[in-house]
């Protein structure tokens, strides 16, 4: 939480450089007042690597379950406490290098890591794509000792892994986004159930399921594609074409970069990093609008999160929209938190919560 943030914008990608000691913490706050119950100090140390400058060194979301809180630094370490704020253990993955793909011609940037650990279980899962050893691992929650790990022939990718049950058979996959290798684990053993090769590059959003569907997008660049796979029919290697994979439901060359995509209802939304917003029928594909959110000045980093029929859309320099939740776009309202937003919103029990570039914010109605 330490870290200068970047101001909106997009630049060329050079990495920050030259920013001395910092000091890694954790934060607890009351949800309902905001006051600190308390604050840990992972560690200060100098940055193992660079980051973006619209990044921190803290990019990871924590992830919580009834026993822990694990917080992931990247190559800084990983950290797990109890709700109390004591701590369980710590590992340290070393050098977790991420940034631009290694490929001629192409300057050698570094980003940051933002890969975020999840639970499931009482098992820590983490995703690392990074330049080289690329691994998926899952941990003992109690321990931090390994249980698995599977290396990933992968370039960096900074996308946050998904559990999925299948409730009839009794079973779980780790879904994974990629570039290379876009694909689902066994959670127990770490096999590879299925694999998509062909994703765009520096992936960045989660995937997302919902409707027995696994929706994923990515990319940079020219095409950015989204693609609606069967939770159920995925096994083995699968392709695009619906006439020789039953798989794929469907899929649209035309998607989105940088956000996780938003299934609300019968609907998918996907707004790209320069606030196009398109909504799809979530089983079929087909496109309901595509409309602009501002004024295209602003970048969208973070990504969308609905409630109450509402979606909510932040952008990087501080405005949150608000949009009507169905196939019929309308604007309810823009509210401008006077600070850069880069995070993703949270919603629980009928409150906002905003992280912004100096507080943390919580909207309610009284």
């Amino acid at each position: 939480l330490s870290s200068l943030w970047g101001s909106p914008g997009y630049g060329d990608g050079n990495s920050v450089t030259d920013e001395g000691k910092h000091a890694f913490v954790l934060h607890c706050l009351d949800k309902k007042t905001g006051k600190e119950l308390w604050s840990k100090r992972a560690l200060e140390a100098v940055p193992e690597i660079k980051r973006h400058p619209k990044s921190t060194h803290a990019n990871c979301t924590p992830a919580v379950d009834a026993q822990h809180v694990v917080a992931f630094f990247g190559s800084d370490g990983l950290f797990c406490y109890d709700h109390e704020g004591n701590l369980k253990w710590q590992l340290d993955f070393g050098v977790l290098d991420t940034g631009a793909p290694r490929m001629e011609n192409y300057e050698q940037y570094q980003w940051g890591f933002a890969s975020s650990p999840i639970l499931h279980e009482g098992k820590v899962i983490v995703q690392c794509d990074i330049q080289a050893q690329s691994f998926l691992a899952v941990l003992d929650g109690e321990t931090g000792k390994e249980v698995w790990r599977v290396e990933r022939d992968e370039d960096p990718c900074w996308a946050t892994p998904t559990i999925h049950e299948n409730s009839a058979a009794g079973t779980a996959q780790i879904i994974v986004n990629g570039y290379k290798h876009i694909g689902g684990y066994e959670f127990a053993s770490g096999k590879e159930i299925w694999k998509l090769v062909g994703g765009g590059d520096v992936p960045v959003p989660t995937p997302v399921v919902e409707h027995g569907l696994i929706f994923i997008t990515s990319a940079h660049g020219p095409e950015h594609p989204i693609y609606a796979i069967d939770a159920e029919l995925a096994k083995g290697e699968l392709n695009l074409d619906p006439e020789t994979c039953a798989a794929m439901a469907w899929s649209n060359r035309r998607g989105i970069y940088m956000q996780t995509p938003l299934v609300y209802g019968e609907e998918l939304y996907a707004c790209s990093d320069s606030g196009i917003l398109s909504c799809f029928d979530a089983g079929t594909g087909d496109r309901h609008y595509r409309e602009r959110l501002g004024d295209g000045l602003a970048g969208f980093s973070g990504s969308p999160v609905a409630g109450d029929g509402k979606l909510y859309f932040s952008d990087e320099a501080g405005t949150v929209r608000v949009v009507q939740a169905g196939p019929d776009y309308a604007l309810l309202g823009a509210n401008d938190m006077g600070e850069t937003l880069m995070a993703t919103p949270a919603i629980s029990e009928g409150r906002i919560y905003l992280r912004a570039k100096g507080h943390i914010y919580c909207v309610a109605e009284e």
